[in-house]
Formats: structure tokens, sequence, C-alpha cells
């Protein structure tokens, strides 16, 4: 729940830095450079769990969402102010007790029935000064040491501070501090944590520099207090082949230990991972290897994403003494004169798993993906996405699954 005095503070905040902008004389930009826009997300998953001892049969569920978003300008000045704003409501369609689950609906802990909506309501104060931004309240990171969720229904945020830098040319620049997190299917701001465990405050430093238009360096530091330290270094780099033909390399590594507190057990864990995609014309052909090692599993936020190239659509293949191998295709069918439309499928392997009782558990998962997004008319920008997934682990590592999702989505503009 959220903390009463952090609550106040925060709002104090907002209240304050809004007074400064309506005591500025120009406050035309305020409003003149806003822009809002109303996503609606509808969402059918339908799990059937295969192992054998399911505690349910299936999950199966079916929400609207409504993600309304409003950011405003900043007030003339050499300091400006402006306030952003995100609102979340999602809705059930359809659930029960017994089809619980998806990660669509919360649920009441006791009667364990899905509730019938849910929502968020977040603020988020700004400042500016040259190429320098403050922003206090809700965030919605995506740094590799702290990303948001937005694989359901409603996305899941984040509350504290982040100050983002690019006084020098291809230079950005990310510091902050997150203290409260709100999951993907909940309306309540938790204690920032990992594991279970709950910690005061996540802190993190770091940027990215584009050495050349093709070459991109980034390196970040992070702390969950009492629970974890963090270091991250990646590269991207893309080469160019000819017409139509491009090489990328995307390789991280992340270097977590615990800070010796122990509140969420052992932290000890090694993550070099990396991508390569060939690019031919429409066709994209790609391989990836995610190599773990220590005694625990990868830690990332709870609310959030691992920023790893083999986080998949059920999976994310971090288990403790993981290697783990992905094979992807993509095609875009503009080049068969139907723009819009789009295929993926991926197929990753884990093995060498070390947790608990499991001696070289192995894992592995096949996803299928067809988008389409209408590209003109009075529904342009209506996407339609039908997603599969077939998730087997031999060691009862995780639940065994078949699954299928599909996915409306449009976003209409209101200014």
């Amino acid at each position: 729940m959220i903390r009463p005095h952090l609550q106040r503070t925060r709002e104090a905040t907002v209240l304050t830095l809004l007074a400064l902008a309506c005591s500025t004389p120009a406050v035309a930009d305020l409003a003149g450079d806003s822009k809002a826009s109303l996503e609606l997300r509808n969402v059918y998953l339908n799990r059937d769990f295969r192992q054998d001892g399911a505690p349910q049969s299936k999950a199966a569920e079916w929400g609207q969402g409504f993600i309304a978003r409003f950011e405003s300008g900043f007030t003339e000045g050499s300091i400006g102010v402006g306030l952003d704003a995100l609102g979340e409501l999602g809705v059930k369609l359809d659930s029960s007790r017994d089809r619980r689950g998806t990660g669509l609906l919360p649920f009441g802990p006791s009667s364990k029935e899905p509730v019938d909506d849910y929502s968020e309501l977040g603020l988020t104060a700004k400042l500016r000064a040259s190429k320098s931004v403050l922003r206090l309240g809700t965030l919605q990171p995506t740094l590799p040491v702290a990303m948001y969720n937005d694989t359901r229904l409603l996305p899941s945020t984040f509350t504290g501070g982040l100050l983002t830098s690019q006084e020098l040319d291809g230079l950005t620049l990310n510091v902050g501090r997150l203290t409260e997190t709100n999951l993907r299917d909940s309306s309540s701001r938790d204690d920032i944590g990992y594991a279970g465990q709950t910690s005061d405050h996540f802190d993190f430093a770091g940027g990215t520099y584009a050495l050349t238009p093709s070459l991109v360096l980034t390196a970040y530091t992070s702390e969950l207090e009492d629970i974890y330290r963090q270091h991250f270094a990646g590269l991207v780099h893309t080469l160019p082949l000819g017409e139509g033909l491009s090489l990328r390399s995307d390789l991280r590594y992340f270097d977590s230990r615990d800070t010796g507190a122990g509140k969420a057990g052992r932290v000890d864990n090694r993550n070099f991972n990396g991508m390569l995609s060939l690019t031919v014309g429409a066709q994209r052909f790609s391989a990836a290897w995610q190599r773990l090692s220590g005694d625990s599993a990868f830690p990332f936020l709870t609310g959030g994403d691992p920023f790893v190239v083999n986080l998949v659509t059920y999976n994310t293949f971090t288990k403790p003494e993981e290697d783990s191998w992905q094979l992807r295709y993509d095609y875009d069918f503009a080049s068969l004169g139907i723009p819009g439309l789009s295929f993926m499928t991926r197929y990753v392997s884990g093995d060498g798993v070390e947790q608990g009782a499991v001696r070289d558990g192995r894992e592995w998962e096949r996803d299928t993906d067809l988008a389409y997004v209408v590209q003109s008319g009075s529904l342009r920008g209506f996407n339609i996405r039908l997603r599969n997934v077939t998730f087997r682990s031999g060691d009862g590592l995780t639940q065994d699954i078949d699954e299928n999702r599909i996915i409306l989505g449009y976003t209409l503009a209101l200014w």
C-alpha cells in the first residue's frame, strides 16, 4: 500500500511545482506544447497447464484496458516547469475463480475471485534546465537496471525521481531513486523490492554514449538497499553490409551481488548475453546466447522486467547457472504488398540449471506472433496480434503451458 508520508510528500511536491508554473507569466508553452492520448487495449489470454498435478487445469481471462496519458510542455524561462499524468483502468470482461491467474486481473487474497476493475492515477512533476530534466512522481523507466513491465492489460509503474541529462552531444546520463512499485495487475503502490523482500529504495546511475552513429555504449550501476548491488555494461553496433543488408550486434553483461544483509537470500550472479541479427530485405534472422554463473538467479526489480535477450513471452531463462540459446525469424509482408502485416517465430532452449534439488535442469519455449496494423482510413493505427506460446520444463522448474493470446490495440490522439 502507499506509505502516507511519501504520499503527502509527493503530492506536496507536485502542488508546489504547479504553483510555480501558474505564477510564471509565460505559461503558453505549458499548454501549447502539451499532448494527450487514450490507448485502448483488449486482451484475451488462454493458458492450459500441461504438467502432472497442476493446481488448476487452465487459466483464461479477458479484459479491457484504458490508458490515458497527458504530457505538458514547459513554462518559459531558465527553469521550465511541467506536469505529466497517467491514468489506467482495467475492466474484467470474463474470468472466474477457477480460471484466474493470467496476470490480466487481480483477485481477492481470500476469496480468489477476480475483481471487476482496477485502476491507477499517477502524476509526475518535471523541471527542465538547459538540456536536463528532473522528473518526480510516477515513472516508467526503460533502463538496463530498471525496466517497467508492459506485457498485460495495463503497464506497471514505479514511484521516485529521475534526472536525465543530455548536455553533451551523443551522451545521455540518468541518475535516480525508486521507492515504490505498482504491479501490472494491481491498484496499490508497494515498497520497491525483489524476490518477495522489500527495500526502502533503489538507486541507479549511468548513461549511454553514441561513439558513432552505428556504435552505442552503455554503462550503469545500481543498488537495491540491503538486498543487492548490480553493474551493467552493454554495446550495440549496426554494420551496413549493402543494399537492404545489415548486421546488428547487441552485447550485455551484468554483475550482481548481495550487499551482505541477506534479506532476499544469497545474490551472486554474472550474466553475459547477446544477440546477432542479420537483416536481409524484409527478413531478419537472429541468434542469441545467454550464460549465467554464480550461486543465484539473475535479480531484477519486482514489477519490472529483466533486460536480457532471452526474455521472451513466458519465460526469462535467468535461473542459477542456466545456459540458453535462441533462434528467431522475422518477416515484414510490406515487401509482398501487404504493409502492416508482420510475422515472428522463435525457439529458446535452456539447460544446466542448478536450483534447489534440481541439477542440470532443462526448459524450452516456442513463440509465434502474427500482427497487423491498419495503415489508412478511420481505423489507422488499429492493431491486432495473435500470439501462440508453448513452454516445457522437464524438471518441474516452471509450470508447463500451452497458451494463446489475442491482443487488440488502438491509440487515439486527443490533441
